[in-house]
């Protein structure tokens, strides 16, 4: 290994493992999916994933299983359930300067590129976060590069493609185990859009070169199937429908309405200013300006085509999120290390003319390690710092030690119509379940059943039951109030 390449290792393994567990579970998608891998944990269920005691099929379960076997392994901790999406970021990360080097690209524009990646700030959050995201981009990133480089030319690669091909497989069982359709999606409309440009380039249909990614990615749904399988044999038809069609071609054409994250066709237009922070504007210049270059430049046009068919997808779809973006984030690190590169060839012949373009050019090492290390270094104050902070508003540590003191007093305590981020929560850091109702007649039936017996509701407007707050507290702007008769 050469130098840069362990640093690159060091400084990613700092910015995603550094204070992981330093805070509670936070937001919406945290809780609940902690909650789910809690339960298939105690219920010992590693085929039907579940909330509220319910299948809960939006995705496939790779993320799920392996937060269940850290938890399994490491105890029902926040690092321990942050851990696959950590190690997914610095697996990616290392795979494109690896995959950059093995392009012929420089050293020093492969760890820039690297770097750029685990520092860019949606990035670097939700690698840091409970979900399947960060595994999905590692899915994607994988089967993308593999496919690119599989499609060099021969004097540019091994003669043998085998394990290249194998490693595009990888990917892409990585990415349909983590998001079923979508993670087929994300990758397939990249290679579609790169193959058709670079068949009407060449003015020729290399049939070969369509198949192949074809074949291997019937081979690739191989472990998906399985599963599947072994869901319709425990949920039936309707449970396979759901995975692959309700929560994904529903999420898509916005057929699935309680899918929710309904947005307008612009929404991921205005969220451009701080999608690729803080590398934003050398991603959008790089694109701008490789623009007449990519008919002669294939490496080029395929990271522009990652980035542009990935965001086109995306914005067609009805259900948007910026987190989604993520899959495009290696796309435009590579972008901006190549334009940061043009940049510095632009300073490198203006020296010529101009004192200060020589003296920044000569001392470009420093300049740009010392930016690294401030941003490096923000990063860290965040994860050690403001993350804990955010606890005071977001941590739902408080609605659960509250009931455990209730449950310690003697009393009995129900969940009323629960959310998703109360349940799961409360399954993750409890290690057991709640008894939620759902009707107001339950809830009539159990607070008149025995004195002391307490529902924790998110509303007291619309009960329709006489009830008495007993206790008032709130996790990010969410009441949520404690009532008994």
């Amino acid at each position: 290994m050469t130098r840069s390449a362990p640093l690159l290792l060091l400084l990613a393994a700092l910015l995603f493992f550094f204070a992981l567990g330093n805070h509670e579970l936070q937001g919406s998608t945290e809780a609940r999916v902690a909650g789910i891998a809690m339960a298939m944990h105690l219920d010992n269920d590693w085929v039907v994933p579940r909330l509220f005691r319910e299948p809960f099929l939006e995705k496939p379960p790779l993320s799920l299983w392996l937060d269940a076997g850290a938890i399994r392994l490491f105890g029902g901790t926040t690092w321990a359930v942050r851990l696959a999406s950590a190690f997914a970021g610095l697996f990616s990360v290392m795979l494109l300067y690896g995959m950059l080097c093995k392009f012929g690209r420089p050293k020093a524009l492969a760890f820039v590129a690297g770097l750029m990646l685990a520092t860019m700030a949606s990035y670097w959050s939700n690698v840091r976060g409970v979900g399947e995201d960060s595994l999905l981009t590692l899915g994607v990133t994988m089967a993308l590069l593999a496919f690119y480089q599989a499609n060099r030319p021969e004097s540019e690669r091994d003669r043998s493609n085998l394990g290249t091909w194998l490693l595009f497989t990888l990917g892409m069982v990585i990415a349909t185990l983590s998001k079923g359709v979508l993670g087929l999606a994300m990758p397939g409309v990249v290679i579609f859009v790169y193959l058709a440009s670079t068949s009407l380039m060449d003015k020729q249909f290399k049939l070969g070169d369509w198949i192949k990614p074809g074949l291997f990615t019937l081979l690739a749904l191989v472990p998906l199937m399985i599963w599947l399988g072994f869901l319709y044999q425990r949920d039936g038809l309707q449970g396979v429908r759901e995975v692959l069609l309700t929560n994904s071609v529903g999420r898509f054409s916005g057929s699935f309405v309680e899918a929710g994250h309904y947005e307008p066709f612009y929404y991921y237009i205005v969220k451009l200013p701080e999608a690729f922070l803080p590398w934003n504007i050398l991603v959008y210049l790089g694109l701008w300006h490789f623009r007449k270059s990519l008919v002669r430049n294939r490496y080029r046009l395929f990271f522009s085509v990652w980035l542009v068919a990935q965001f086109t997808l995306l914005t067609f779809a009805s259900s948007k999120r910026t987190v989604y973006l993520m899959a495009l984030t290696p796309a435009a690190a590579v972008l901006a290390a190549e334009y940061g590169g043009v940049l510095l060839g632009w300073l490198k012949s203006r020296g010529q003319v101009s004192h200060v373009a020589e003296h920044v050019y000569e001392n470009r090492r420093g300049l740009v390690g010392g930016f690294f290390t401030v941003v490096v270094a923000c990063y860290l104050i965040a994860a050690f710092w403001f993350a804990p902070k955010a606890d005071l508003r977001q941590s739902f540590v408080p609605v659960i030690s509250q009931i455990q003191a209730m449950q310690a007093q003697g009393k009995e305590v129900v969940l009323y119509q629960a959310n998703e981020r109360i349940a799961g929560a409360g399954v993750f850091y409890m290690q057991g379940y709640l008894t939620i109702l759902q009707t107001p007649e339950e809830l009539k039936s159990y607070l008149a059943a025995k004195p002391g017996n307490v529902a924790l509701v998110d509303n007291t407007d619309r009960l329709n039951v006489p009830v008495r707050v007993v206790k008032e507290m709130a996790i990010n702007r969410q009441p949520y109030y404690f009532v008994e008769q």
